[in-house]
């Protein structure tokens, strides 16, 4: 755990992490009474091991002068679990442009930290997450402040339920297709209308060209999958730009008989030229975003009509505002959002808050694991294939002190 010693209020304990009442409680009157002057004083980051060993958890909170606390979430690069370089990075932005400032001031802080330190001055998946975890942070304390739900200060609730897809477990699926089928009804069964799987393997690497047996071998999967649920269930082909662009192309026009729901990010994001070129061969529609930076980078994607189903992060691509500016883009040129999620609690949250107050919302991944669940005091609710939106004031989570202290990495 790191804590920056600037403005550290004493006795400030884990426990007071995204603290919540109820609206019109006692507790909900006070916090509307702190809302005047409130200044962030110090910074604490909170590293956690996880139930995967190449996967750490890394949360921000920001406290203030009035005694609330705001939390948020830089998501973790996968592989990486020397996460130093990540905190030092959130305390010095911290320390230079958030304390002792109004959380309310989100806009005029993200662009300083966007805009005063020249190299900087680009999208990119190093700082730009950091701005989002502190971001996330202050629209903690504004909702806590204030005693709504981030969503109700963006436009007020739109979606009732979320949507969301589950992953097909694809063990053994390839030397037995047929399980892909079994698992897809079980998915079914369990109320899910949308699942993903990666079909392709290795996942790594340059973009490359799969022979044609291989394609034909992912066609018996999916084929073996429509033939058990019929038109129940709907199939995103989740691939990570591991493609050559005529290698896609191809691909697409094998699969497209199983009316995939989206092909996932089919090129490299690099090039976003190429992907557009994909997206002009193939009727399925393209999805990608995952990898993508502020509001800038997915301008193009959506001017050079590269995917219609937008991926953002909202933990890497700049948080919960520069996400409702990317939704609106996506809006504008009747593109659809579907978040990514890989990543803990906090950053999934921040994520439910743009979904709730999106009207193109399509879907949300949703991946959570056993840990997700137990970190929180009261867990994200999923139920037959949907998300409740979380009804407390700011992210709406609170999170579990003792499980917390549990996953403290050394």
């Amino acid at each position: 755990m790191s804590m920056n010693r600037r403005g550290f209020v004493r006795g400030v304990g884990l426990a007071a992490a995204g603290v919540t009442a109820a609206p019109g409680s006692a507790a909900a009157g006070a916090q509307d009474s702190k809302t005047p002057g409130m200044k962030v004083t110090g910074v604490k980051t909170i590293l956690l091991d996880t139930l995967q060993p190449q996967r750490k958890w890394l949360f921000i909170q920001l406290l203030t002068d009035k005694g609330l606390v705001g939390l948020g979430e830089r998501p973790s690069p996968a592989g990486v679990t020397n996460l130093k370089p990540h905190i030092e990075l959130l305390n010095d932005l911290c320390e230079r442009f958030v304390i002792g400032r109004s959380p309310f001031d989100i806009e005029k802080i993200w662009q300083s930290m966007y805009t005063s330190s020249h190299d900087l001055r680009h999208p990119s998946l190093y700082a730009i997450p950091a701005f989002a975890a502190i971001e996330m942070a202050c629209w903690d304390l504004v909702g806590k402040a204030m005693n709504q739900p981030v969503y109700k200060l963006l436009g007020g609730q739109y979606n009732d339920m979320l949507r969301a897809y589950a992953y097909l477990n694809t063990q053994g699926v390839w030397e037995k297709p047929e399980l892909a089928g079994e698992r897809a009804v079980e998915l079914v069964k369990a109320g899910n209308t949308v699942c993903k799987l990666d079909p392709f393997t290795p996942i790594t690497g340059p973009p490359k060209d799969y022979p044609l047996k291989t394609i034909r071998h992912v066609a018996k999967i999916f084929r073996a999958i429509r033939d058990a649920v019929g038109d129940e269930l709907e199939i995103g082909i989740g691939t990570h730009g591991q493609f050559s662009t005529a290698g896609a192309i191809r691909v697409a026009g094998i699969l497209e008989e199983f009316d995939p729901y989206f092909f996932e990010e089919p090129v490299s994001p690099e090039n976003v030229d190429e992907m557009a070129r994909v997206a002009a061969h193939t009727n399925i529609p393209i999805a990608t975003g995952e990898r993508l930076v502020t509001k800038f980078e997915f301008a193009q994607v959506l001017q050079k009509q590269a995917a219609q189903i937008i991926q953002l992060d909202v933990g890497q691509c700049g948080g919960i505002l520069e996400s409702k500016k990317i939704a609106g883009m996506a809006e504008a040129h009747y593109a659809m959002i579907a978040p990514h999620m890989y990543c803990g609690p906090v950053a999934v949250a921040a994520a439910l808050q743009l979904d709730t107050c999106s009207p193109n919302f399509l879907i949300q991944e949703y991946n959570a694991n056993d840990l997700h669940r137990e970190i929180l005091v009261e867990p994200i609710k999923f139920e037959n294939g949907f998300i409740i939106p979380p009804a407390g004031p700011g992210l709406g989570i609170e999170l579990n002190e003792r499980v917390v202290k549990r996953q403290l990495s050394g």
